[in-house]
């Protein structure tokens, strides 16, 4: 439920500004509560860029991270996203800014200071397009130190879900029938409305098992579809969506603890479990492929090694294995919007449009059939022409 605005005022010096604070830990979860013009109060090192889409989507009018926002391990893509947005970002606030700051609260803006009430709570590092490219240039002579942990947690995961990855092994038994079928996967990532988009007549004509990862459930509804199946941990995908009829699969970790099925079973919806180390969107494809699926679409999924290391996590190794487990079934979507993108000008439109009636007129008139027409129509004219010029 989201909290009520509270309707405090006061004046702010020339050049500030104020907004209702969101404040939450997870800025996937914040997202969901937030609306146009309000400030996002997160804890989030490493801003990726999917997180920072969502954050640019919703419209927020600044951005207050309690973390740095660019850590200097690896060259992540957010910042950059948000400064390009004309989106103020004020990042190394301090681990007690959600303390300071509650839900709801009044807060201003005063150059680098966070103000509550007409005091300032906290002061951090105010970002702009050049201290993210001088931060982003220093991050990227760490580069080699993150490929080498990503290397070696690629070697800790085959190991440790090398049954999963070979043998299937751990994979439920769903009912959705999967088999010599296309599956399109869809999670809330980079590009993934524009690619729907393009992928409409691709559903329309092949009608594809429809996969919604967490958010990306949400996505499908949002486009018109309705999800066959939603996998993930259940964090970001709306009540509404998890009631409609859909298939659950639980994200489990490898133990079995699932605390996104508390959730689920609240909502009286059944649910399987699918532990595993992977991520949500691994599992996915993990399942589609064991389930006997011809074809698998990606839709938002990470492709390549900066979107690995952008999401910040050592868990992304398995995507990596993953994809070379479904390989020959694998067809990425991403893209596919930039690739058959059109712009058609109203100019060219409409002298298409006169080139066909110009050309249907030429037809008619060289015909048997188009010149008797015309004399018909040109007898009338002589006609009419005839009579008005008596009644005047």
């Amino acid at each position: 439920m989201r909290l009520p605005t509270l309707r405090r005022t006061r004046t702010v010096e020339p050049g500030a500004f104020a907004g209702t604070a969101r404040v939450d830990r997870r800025t996937k979860r914040l997202v969901g509560r937030l609306r146009p013009g309000e400030i996002a109060v997160i804890d989030h090192v490493d801003i990726d860029r999917v997180a920072a889409d969502s954050l640019v989507a919703v419209g927020v009018l600044a951005v207050l991270n309690a973390k740095p926002s660019i850590s200097g391990r690896y060259p992540n893509l957010g910042p950059e996203v948000l400064v390009q947005a004309g989106i103020t970002l004020i990042d190394g606030l301090g681990e007690d800014l959600l303390e300071k700051v509650s839900e709801g609260d009044l807060v201003s803006i005063e150059d680098e200071k966070v103000l509550v009430d007409g005091e300032v709570v906290a002061t951090g590092i105010r970002q702009d397009a050049v201290t993210v490219a001088t931060a982003m240039s220093e991050a990227r002579e760490g580069l080699s130190v993150q490929l080498e942990a990503f290397a070696a947690n690629t070697m800790d995961y085959l190991k440790q879900e090398r049954d999963l990855l070979l043998d299937g092994v751990g994979v439920p038994e769903v009912e959705t029938r999967i088999a010599g079928r296309h599956v399109l996967i869809v999670v809330r990532g980079y590009d993934y409305k524009a690619d729907l988009d393009v992928l409409r007549p691709y559903i329309r004509e092949f009608k594809p098992v429809l996969i919604g990862v967490d958010g990306g459930a949400d996505a499908l509804v949002e486009n018109g579809y309705s999800p066959d199946m939603i996998i993930g941990d259940m964090d970001s995908v709306t009540d509404d969506v998890l009631r409609c009829g859909a298939e659950i699969v639980v994200h489990a970790y490898p133990d079995g603890r699932a605390p996104g099925l508390d959730r689920v079973s609240a909502l009286d919806v059944p649910a399987l479990t699918f532990p595993a180390a992977a991520t949500s969107e691994d599992l996915a494809m993990l399942l589609a492929d064991e389930k006997g699926a011809s074809l698998i679409v990606a839709v938002g999924t990470h492709a390549n090694l900066v979107e690995f290391l952008d999401k910040g996590r050592g868990g992304m190794a398995s995507t990596f294995l993953t994809r070379l487990k479904v390989g020959g079934k694998l067809v990425d979507a991403k893209g596919v919007s930039r690739l058959y993108r059109q712009n058609i000008s109203g100019s060219s439109l409409l002298l298409l449009v006169l080139s066909a009636v110009a050309a249907m007129a030429s037809a008619v008139a060289v015909s048997t059939v188009g010149k008797a027409y015309l004399a018909v129509v040109s007898e009338w004219w002589d006609n009419l022409l005839f009579q008005l010029g008596h009644l005047f």
